[in-house]
């Protein structure tokens, strides 16, 4: 436990520090392509499915390989695998495996999906380290903890609650979730969990009552689609004012039909409103700081801390939170966010980080407000 704690104090220092790199170096002005004239790859990207520029978890995480690359003077390369969105296990191995071969001192695999094909390279390939973005521990078959692989894992509950809590304070009390991963997706689940207890929250400090409409439809591969945005557009045709779009390349359909609809959007995992003006918010985490960071435990030679060790990130580690410098919430103000923040780090507020998949928080007996689960 000791070591735990001193891990995720330095871990905070690290991210602060990290923070301020890449001020002065924005992610999108470095290429997303380069050619080493050694045909060596020191970095690499792998992803589970969804698009590399989705302008949220895939893009976010790419974005910290390229800025520790960048920063370091290091030759980096993205493998995606085979099929798209229809990859399998063999097809995301076939990745890694090409990126250890191509001279990857260490991997970054981001998506829960990532899971067998990792564990499999993991165990093949002892001598590279694999950085594994919203992950767990993997265990060889004899139940040891690989210790080239490092879980980094986020508390989106945590994220969650804040846009929750914030659009509610803001005068939102018609509200939507439509989630990625077809309701199996840990962060996923915990985001959406965390935004109805969010909204729960405020809603019974201010005496009033909340309606969710909260779904997985249409989001199994975290993709746009015709029928994502029909759903949602019905959502906003029949009083919805904003909706959570947390899932990829869904934001592209669910903020198309908000625009139809004069509605709005809370954006996932990094700030969207860059990407459309109908984005209030975003919940995000830390995904370019944390990659960062861990990829340069390889480097620094302290790797051990983080290797076969499971690394959950949050408010304590300035992790999670809401974009106060762009969010267009006019009700709810930056103080009062930062006092929610504080009550959270002091534990003061507690968020339940339990998962519940699929429409099981509809169930949970909600005071003020009313979850209608949607297949």
């Amino acid at each position: 436990m000791k070591k735990l704690l001193a891990l995720l104090l330095a871990l905070t220092m690290c991210l602060g520090a990290y923070t301020a790199m890449a001020e002065a170096l924005a992610p999108d002005d470095i290429e997303d392509t380069m050619t080493a004239e050694d045909g060596v790859y020191e970095l690499a990207f792998v992803t589970d499915v969804g698009q590399l520029k989705d302008r949220s978890f895939n893009e976010g995480t790419w974005n910290g390989v390229k800025l520790y690359a960048a920063q370091n003077g290091m030759s980096y390369k993205y493998y995606q695998p085979a099929n798209g969105d229809a990859a399998t296990d063999d097809d995301r191995y076939d990745a890694m495996k090409a990126a250890a071969e191509g001279g990857a001192k260490v991997v970054v695999c981001a998506g829960f999906l990532q899971g067998n094909a990792l564990t499999k390279a993991a165990i093949e390939f002892p001598d590279t380290n694999f950085v594994f973005i919203d992950g767990w521990v993997l265990t060889d078959e004899e139940g040891n903890a690989l210790t080239n692989v490092a879980p980094i894992a986020f508390k989106e509950e945590q994220s969650g609650y804040f846009a929750g809590y914030a659009i509610v304070r803001d005068g939102f009390t018609k509200l939507g979730f439509s989630g990625g991963g077809g309701g199996t997706n840990p962060a996923c689940c915990r985001y959406g969990y965390g935004f109805v207890q969010g909204a729960e929250a405020a809603a019974k400090e201010m005496g009033v009552d909340v309606e969710i409409k909260y779904s997985w439809s249409y989001g199994n591969n975290f993709s746009a689609s015709t029928d994502l945005q029909t759903m949602i557009s019905g959502w906003y045709e029949t009083g919805t004012e904003i909706v959570f779009a947390c899932g990829g390349s869904m934001f592209s359909s669910i903020t198309a039909a908000a625009s139809a609809n004069d509605a709005y959007v809370v954006g996932v995992d990094v700030d969207q409103s860059y990407q459309s003006d109908t984005v209030v918010t975003s919940a995000l985490k830390g995904l370019v700081n944390a990659t960062t960071w861990a990829i340069g435990k390889n480097f620094d030679g302290t790797w051990e801390e983080i290797g076969g060790v499971q690394v959950s990130l949050g408010a304590n580690d300035d992790a999670v939170g809401l974009p106060t410098e762009t969010w267009s919430l006019e009700s709810y103000t930056i103080e009062e966010y930062e006092a929610t923040m504080q009550a959270l780090k002091d534990g003061t507020l507690v968020v339940d980080d339990t998962v519940y998949e699929a429409g099981a928080v509809a169930d949970l007996g909600w005071e003020r407000v009313t979850v209608d689960y949607i297949e």
